[in-house]
């Protein structure tokens, strides 16, 4: 069945605005845009829920783009119907300051719900934002107002697909029965170096299938089919045991010279494969980024129809919240991203406080826990190690989404992913928890999550060589360096279970970046009560005696606690030491410069950091004449004790050291 020739003619405004934007630009992917339009238009006209006028309404669908390289698809769709991306935001892709970047960036363009390019990371958030949608409705819809009732929208592409985490993200999908998940395979069969038959042979169909989807799959012949898209869309949507999947054999570069070849992905058509791309489909061939009217008012109608939806959910609303009014209060709260006025946080003393501090940790997160119900998350198959299960709030789990427990599985990508996008969803504070050294297996989730600016918290646990006798495989070296030189992501790495606490209350409360704690699998000693400033980043937690230190011994975590015993070693040769805990690097570096020369005085020069990993970063703290203790190597596989005494974690090895490298004279 063809299309109607108005469909025709809006479809194409897509594709050319793409096309136009990718040639002005000299830069982007105009293949995808122009095969993937029609599917894309069936979705946004026929199907899909939002209001471009209140991008944030809680009961939007949300679309995600996974397949962000094509992202003039989306940024043409956000401006035909009525967001706040203008013609010359068009006009302006991919170039400085402009609100359509290269990919989608979600904070930096109205209307785009989660940052996407690395491919495969859209398909995770997606998944992540359908477990939002669904805890959420478990918790806080009644029978006859069913108040977040919305669907997760995702369109992906062959390298999603290839890439890793899409495994991971299908299969937890499947497994959790996310019904309200459907996900649009543009299934062009040509990636960025050629066809995908030189690298892919895989059945897609079969592989959704067998991870526990409902699949369709729509031929050549009807590709561009607006009615049997529109129609395998509706099927999905009425299949709410299961997530779906509709592959789609779309063709790449479609009505340009190079239709079906990989030289449409990456590159612009060339002034003369434009003006032949527009002569083949009947598109006027000036001016560059024509849309006509006509087609202008049918997409800002689709538009002020959100207006008209979301009208009539908020009467729903109103009623649900007059019926419901702590449930309400306790939603919005969550939604603002307010914390409650008074959350029971434990104490700890020295009768309960030597402990590791992921014991503490997990004290921590179930004291809070009832008094927090937006706290929801889970670990990568190891909350018993990592001591992150919330006691008493049941699992998330097929049929039961209102626990509050994500059982992840030994899948830490997607989990990640998955994080990203139960945080941007709004409503819920997602942690995530694993072992530190599987940081490598996370990392580029993480990273998208510091480069959009989510609030998640994430558990690493036995932070160092001293979790001892599985050996380097498991042993983080590395992985406190790579995430320092992140930017907006606060790593803090606590002492003892003061610290942990202090840390846990500045994760909750933080709203812009992710919050990662590096915590220990060893008992650690409660190192006394005080003000552990653990906000300040670093603070004095053991003056030097008599007057200005001659030393400053700089440290972090389970070092910190060997420092205090080293320092007792060099007040007793006469050394007036002062012993700095710094859990967190980003926090110090924030304070003004006078906290911090008070901290660590520069007329000190003799600084020596300690800590049981990389020492990369460490010259900023230790300076010039410093020295920064720590293991440039990777571990071994032994007891703690033996591997703190070869490595030289010693309080007796620490001061000699000390007393080696700045030569301090007895007094």
């Amino acid at each position: 069945m063809a299309n109607s020739p108005a469909d025709e003619e809006r479809i194409n405004a897509i594709r050319f605005l793409a096309v136009d934007a990718v040639q002005k630009a000299n830069s982007g992917h105009p293949g995808m845009p122009m095969g993937a339009a029609a599917m894309a238009f069936a979705l946004w006209t026929r199907h899909l829920r939002f209001n471009p006028k209140d991008p944030h309404w809680l009961d939007r669908d949300r679309f995600v783009l996974s397949a962000g390289h094509g992202s003039m698809l989306l940024y043409a769709l956000l401006y035909l119907t009525g967001y706040d991306v203008t013609l010359a935001d068009i006009e302006s892709f991919r170039q400085f300051g402009s609100k359509t970047p290269g990919h989608p960036e979600a904070g930096h363009t109205p209307g785009v719900e989660a940052t996407t390019g690395p491919l495969g990371q859209g398909l995770g958030n997606a998944v992540g934002m359908a477990i939002a949608q669904a805890h959420l409705g478990a918790v806080y819809n009644r029978d006859d107002e069913p108040i977040v009732d919305h669907f997760t929208y995702c369109i992906c592409g062959d390298g999603d697909l290839m890439e890793g985490i899409s495994q991971e993200a299908i299969s937890l999908a499947g497994h959790l029965k996310l019904g309200k998940l459907v996900v649009l395979y543009d299934d062009n069969l040509v990636s960025l170096a050629g066809p995908t038959d030189v690298t892919l042979s895989d059945d897609p169909i079969a592989r959704f299938d067998a991870c526990g989807w409902h699949t369709q799959f729509v031929d050549a012949a009807r590709g561009n089919d607006v009615a049997t898209i529109d129609q395998a869309i509706q099927v999905a949507k009425n299949v709410t045991d299961r997530p779906s999947f509709i592959a789609v054999r779309t063709h790449i570069g479609y009505g340009s010279p190079r239709q079906d070849n990989y030289t449409a992905h990456g590159e612009p058509l060339g002034p003369e494969n434009v003006t032949k791309s527009k002569e083949q489909l009947g598109w006027p061939l000036e001016p560059a980024f024509y849309v006509p009217d006509d087609v202008l008012s049918f997409f800002r109608e689709v538009g002020a129809r959100g207006a008209q939806l979301e009208a009539q959910w908020q009467t729903m609303y109103d009623a649900w919240k007059a019926a419901n009014p702590a449930l309400a209060a306790t939603l919005d709260r969550a939604l603002r991203r307010e914390l409650p006025a008074d959350l029971p946080w434990p104490a700890f003393t020295a009768e309960n406080g030597s402990v590791a501090t992921r014991d503490a940790g997990g004290t921590v997160m179930n004291a809070i826990a009832l008094a927090l119900p937006e706290l929801v998350g889970g670990s990568a198959d190891l909350d018993p190690s990592t001591k992150t299960y919330l006691k008493n709030c049941g699992d998330f789990e097929p049929n039961d989404y209102a626990g509050r427990n994500i059982h992840y599985g030994v899948r830490e990508h997607a989990m990640a992913a998955c994080t990203n996008g139960i945080a941007l969803h709004g409503g819920l504070l997602p942690f995530a928890a694993t072992f530190f050294n599987f940081l490598d297996y996370l990392k580029p989730s993480l990273r998208l999550g510091c480069l959009t600016k989510i609030h998640s918290i994430y558990v690493f646990t036995h932070d160092s060589v001293f979790l001892g006798e599985d050996g380097p495989t498991h042993q983080p070296i590395e992985q406190l360096a790579t995430l320092r030189a992140t930017p907006n992501c606060y790593v803090v790495r606590p002492a003892d279970s003061l610290e942990t606490l202090e840390a846990w209350k500045l994760a909750v409360a933080g709203k812009d970046a992710p919050w990662v704690l590096v915590l220990t699998r060893q008992k650690l000693p409660f190192l006394g009560a005080r003000d552990a400033a653990v906000g300040r980043g670093a603070y004095v937690l053991a003056e030097a005696a008599d007057g200005a230190p001659d030393l400053i011994l700089i440290a972090t975590g389970s070092e910190v606690s060997l420092a205090v015993d080293a320092k007792q070693i060099l007040d007793g040769k006469g050394v007036r030491t002062r012993v700095v805990s710094m859990p967190c690097w980003e926090l110090f570096d924030a304070q003004p410069q006078s906290y911090r020369d008070d901290v660590l005085p520069p007329s000190v020069g003799a600084r020596m950091s300690i800590e049981a990993g990389a020492t990369m970063g460490w010259s900023k703290y230790v300076g010039d004449r410093g020295f920064a203790f720590g293991i440039d190597h990777f571990g071994t596989s032994a007891p703690l004790a033996a591997i703190a005494k070869a490595y030289g974690f010693t309080p007796d090895n620490v001061a000699g050291l000390a007393l080696q490298r700045f030569a301090l004279a007895a007094r």
